[in-house]
């Protein structure tokens, strides 16, 4: 390899310029250095700062070419390449370079964030979101038992110690970035597993999940158990109420116990279905119900209280229940969600 640089530096400058950059990150993996030294190396070799940033720890490292910690306040806009692993940006490393970066330059950077990934996974465990779905899986299935389980959780980075929240999400965003949303402190991973995503965290906060997202959150101390529970969170959702704590369902939780014949074969959840072929009829008695006031209904509505009266009263003929009164509400309520959990 040294043979072929020299006889390439005859050649072409630049060329063997990009072979000797390439067997300089070559050296130091072999030397299995960890990131400050990976940024300390580069910066000597660059004749400029380097820096190193993960965007799961927030860690930042500047490295001068004296081979110091870089005191200066770094440019407004450095030269970045990102650092992936397993398709997923973990962070950025750049260099800054006065004026523009030259081809060199630019070389040098992408084989400093190839090294920085390559030394975050040896350390790992690696600070990506996205995990291996079979491993996932095993964390929180019913049928592994308990030693497999420590393992599977030990190799997605969670400690013995540590509390772990299992929630179970649909969401059109990708699982990496709901995952880091909800936990922004790690360790999080996440993994599609058939028809739902599944995030296991250290920390859930409810009022952190994306527009758009619906997540049922498991309660349990067990993960398996946990898991159960937040696939039947998930079921509750709705679009007004897109994530749900199966801790907060109560009562309501056995709804989802009842078999389907059951269900369907059930007066008031039979003239839900028939309702539901109305959206106008099925928001507005979905606005009654969630909000148990008429005059709340009209506000969540756009609509003046007598439209909504009315509404309700013909709505309360078609289905057969007083609407007004709170046996006849709880009764829609019933139904309304046991007829949604149908669809899911």
């Amino acid at each position: 390899m040294e043979a072929l640089a020299l006889r390439l530096s005859h050649l072409d400058s630049q060329a063997g310029g990009a072979i000797r950059v390439v067997m300089f990150y070559d050296t130091l993996m072999r030397r299995r250095v960890d990131l400050p030294a990976l940024a300390r190396a580069s910066a000597g070799l660059a004749e400029c700062v380097a820096g190193i940033r993960i965007h799961g720890t927030g860690q930042v490292i500047r490295m001068a070419p004296d081979g110091r910690r870089a005191s200066t306040p770094p440019p407004p806009t450095p030269t970045t390449v990102p650092i992936t692993l397993d398709e997923e940006e973990i962070g950025t490393v750049w260099l800054e370079v006065p004026g523009s970066p030259g081809l060199l330059d630019e070389l040098l950077l992408d084989r400093l964030a190839l090294a920085a990934a390559a030394v975050i996974e040896r350390y790992g465990p690696a600070h990506t979101t996205m995990a291996d779905p079979a491993l996932v899986e095993l964390a929180i299935s019913s049928d592994s038992d308990e030693a497999a389980r420590a393992r599977a959780l030990r190799l997605l980075g969670f400690a013995a110690d540590m509390p772990v929240h299992v929630v179970a999400v649909h969401s059109k965003l990708p699982l990496d970035q709901v995952g880091a949303q909800i936990c922004p402190a790690r360790p999080v991973k996440a993994a599609p597993l058939a028809d739902v995503g599944v995030i296991l965290a250290t920390t859930v906060d409810p009022a952190r999940f994306p527009p758009g997202v619906h997540a049922g959150i498991g309660t349990a101390e067990t993960i398996a158990h946990s898991w159960q529970q937040a696939r039947t969170a998930l079921r509750f959702t709705t679009p007004r109420e897109p994530v749900i704590r199966y801790a907060d369902l109560g009562v309501l939780a056995l709804l989802a116990e009842i078999p389907q014949d059951a269900a369907r074969g059930n007066a008031d959840v039979a003239a839900i279905a028939r309702l539901a072929e109305n959206p106008e009829d099925l928001e507005t008695l979905d606005a009654y119900c969630a909000t148990g006031s008429l005059r709340r209904a009209a506000d969540l509505l756009h609509l003046h209280h007598s439209s909504v009266s009315r509404r309700l009263e013909q709505l309360g003929k078609t289905l057969g229940i007083d609407l007004t009164d709170p046996t006849g509400m709880t009764r829609a309520r019933f139904a309304l969600t046991t007829w949604r959990l149908l669809l899911t």
